[in-house]
């Protein structure tokens, strides 16, 4: 039996009716990344590094809160296939969070990036107030 050579940090399903986990879609952390793997027959997997991370938001809607599920929306720098990355109605989502928070400091701290670093060069700065400067 092959064993998997990615240690994964956390790992779970896409949850279904009644939260149950019965899809084709998995989610995982590893140090660096978080991947995305859905499909049965023809598998696709979607990456990205955890350091590219510009946002995070905790979606609850009301059906998924009545089986213990969340949604957690990240924004993702310079992905060009999914600048908008959704792990859509797992259970702990606020530990999940709390994982990817941890993730991506480290990761920042790894490669010394910091949150004005992720910005490109479309944020200008005025600052003698003249909105004609631009």
């Amino acid at each position: 039996m092959k064993k998997d050579l990615i240690q994964y940090i956390w790992t779970d399903k896409k949850r279904t009716f009644l939260g149950l986990p019965w899809s084709f879609t998995r989610y995982y952390i590893t140090e660096t990344k978080f991947i995305t793997r859905s499909g049965f027959l023809s598998v696709q997997e979607d990456e990205f590094e955890l350091y590219k991370v510009t946002d995070k938001k905790l979606v609850m809607p009301l059906g998924q809160r009545m089986v213990g599920c969340a949604t957690i929306v990240l924004h993702v720098k310079n992905d060009v296939d999914t600048p908008v990355k959704e792990i859509k109605c797992i259970k702990n989502a606020r530990e999940v969070l709390s994982i990817l928070d941890k993730q991506i400091d480290l990761n920042r701290d790894k490669y010394n990036i910091r949150g004005r670093d992720m910005y490109g060069s479309e944020h200008h700065d005025d600052f003698d107030g003249d909105p004609n400067d631009f």
